[in-house]
């Protein structure tokens, strides 16, 4: 049998910022109507060379070939107009907008007198979301969409540009595995009908339900590319952090002490009557599906948001948070899910572990640049930040080391009290092991942890009692050691409907 053609091949290409080479001669090739998996540790360069190949990031050598032809890449523009499309682990979509508006954004379809032919539009994109599964008014705002629906939004718009390569960044962090499910079928059937795919995910169970070849970066390089069907999780594991792991998650063995927060039938917008008790040195942790209520229910204890009734108390006191300032004064902190939002990224490593306590390192209101530089520096060399030097502007730096970076900012205020949203989301599997570490050592030094999380793995892996949320409901704990799986998930399923969906 002749061999499949290769639509897309990369060769040698890199790309070096500033104190940092990003990509050190990789090459890559990804055969037409094919599922291509890359993956590596954060920082490993994945992110860059999908930047490369959406247009975002100009080479500074080597080239790209489609076809068996040259082609340079100036702007996501000319990417479009060559059929490569890109879908984001966040959409970007224009949210208040319809469908039809967000598809054929800058090329909505004219009729006479340059009008916009709205009727055209909306029968063009009813074709498009017919192919991605979705049976959808094509004049729907998407703000009113889930966000698996969001997801396959930004495939119908890929297919509007008529995309022959569709690079898919993360693409069920926030999925369901329903969802995660249904995806996995329109993707297949893109494939069939001649679509390529590059799959990127920290996920390596879906590597293996998905693709048919993987290449492994670290650092920078390309590392190997292997057929999904002659290797391990295991294999690929060793191969993406070149180190021994040892076990996934810390034995447990805390020792909780004294009620720090507790929540009495407190209810907000997306929960409701939620009851918890949050103990020093433990990990309490709260699953549910998404949707289920589990942030809004986080952000009310951190007084982000209000509560209609029910009271919280600190230290067994009744409180009431206003506002985040309010719970921080407490000794209250939270990692939301996005960690953009707690990140500023046209500033330093150093500026955004010192954000929080201006009081650490300033007096009278004049800031002591150097004690802030030296405090930085101790958190980089405590939590294994990876970084050049403090000044490196924190946007360069990998999912993990933001996170750690974030975590630094609440250490060094001296918190009682962290509140953990999806805190290894979109993180590789080395930096996960790092980070369950870090939290671990807090819980062991008297910090009360309160683990959100949708990875049944890592809640049953690194918590010491498990509260189970559905429909903004708390429907159950379980003691960690008892906690499985099913266990878990029969209380956060919300109606049979989802039930009989998962047996399917």
């Amino acid at each position: 049998m002749a061999p499949v053609p290769a639509f897309l091949d990369v060769r040698g290409i890199s790309k070096s910022f500033p104190g940092v080479v990003a990509l050190d001669q990789v090459s890559l090739l990804v055969e037409r109507g094919a599922i291509h998996a890359l993956i590596g540790e954060n920082g490993a360069g994945k992110s860059t060379l999908m930047k490369v190949l959406d247009g975002i990031y100009t080479p500074n050598d080597g080239e790209i070939l489609l076809d068996g032809r040259p082609v340079r890449i100036p702007n996501p523009f000319v990417a479009l107009e060559l059929g490569i499309s890109m879908v984001h682990q966040e959409p970007k979509l224009c949210n208040p907008l319809s469908i039809s508006e967000n598809v054929f954004m800058g090329r909505l379809p004219l009729a006479a007198w340059g009008r916009v032919d709205w009727a055209e539009a909306d029968r063009r994109t009813a074709e498009l979301l017919e192919r991605v599964g979705l049976d959808l008014d094509p004049r729907t705002p998407v703000e009113a969409l889930s966000i698996a629906q969001r997801q396959l939004i930004q495939l119908a718009k890929a297919l509007a540009f008529k995309a022959r390569l569709i690079i898919l960044d993360e693409p069920t962090a926030s999925l369901t595995p329903v969802e995660v499910d249904r995806l996995f079928t329109i993707v297949r059937g893109l494939q069939a009908d001649g679509v390529s795919f590059l799959y990127i995910s920290h996920h390596l169970d879906e590597i293996f339900r998905i693709a048919s070849r993987v290449t492994v970066l670290k650092d920078g390089r390309r590392v190997t590319t292997l057929d999904v069907a002659s290797t391990s999780k295991d294999a690929l594991i060793g191969l993406m952090v070149g180190r021994d792991l040892g076990e996934r998650f810390p034995a447990k063995g805390r020792v909780p002490g004294r009620p720090v927060l507790e929540a009495r039938e407190i209810s907000g917008h997306g929960f409701r009557d939620a009851s918890l008790t949050l103990r020093a040195g433990e990990i309490l942790g709260l699953s549910g599906l998404v949707g289920a209520g589990r942030t809004e229910l986080a952000r009310a204890l951190f007084g982000a948001a209000p509560i209609s009734a029910g009271r919280i108390l600190i230290d067994g006191e009744p409180v009431v948070l206003r506002s985040p300032a309010d719970a921080i004064r407490k000794g209250v902190s939270y990692i939301a899910e996005d960690r953009r939002d707690g990140l500023f990224m046209p500033l330093s490593v150093r500026e955004n572990i010192a954000f929080a306590a201006p009081e650490k390192h300033s007096r009278f209101g004049v800031l002591n640049s150097r004690k802030q530089a030296e405090q930085a520096r101790a958190f980089i060399a405590r939590l294994k930040v990876r970084t050049p030097h403090a000044e490196q502007p924190i946007a360069v730096l990998s999912g993990g080391n933001q996170q750690k970076c974030i975590l630094a900012r609440w250490l060094l205020k001296g918190v009682r009290v962290l509140i953990l949203d999806e805190p290894t989301r979109g993180i590789d599997v080395g930096a996960k092991r790092e980070i369950y570490a870090l939290v671990d050592q807090l819980a062991r030094e008297g910090i009360a942890v309160l683990l959100i999380s949708s990875e049944l793995p890592e809640i049953l892996g690194m918590a010491d009692r498990v509260l189970v949320m559905s429909d903004g409901r708390i429907t159950g704990e379980v003691e960690g050691d008892r906690a499985t799986e099913e266990s878990l998930l029969a209380l956060a399923l919300p109606a049979q409907s989802i039930k009989q969906e998962l047996h399917a």
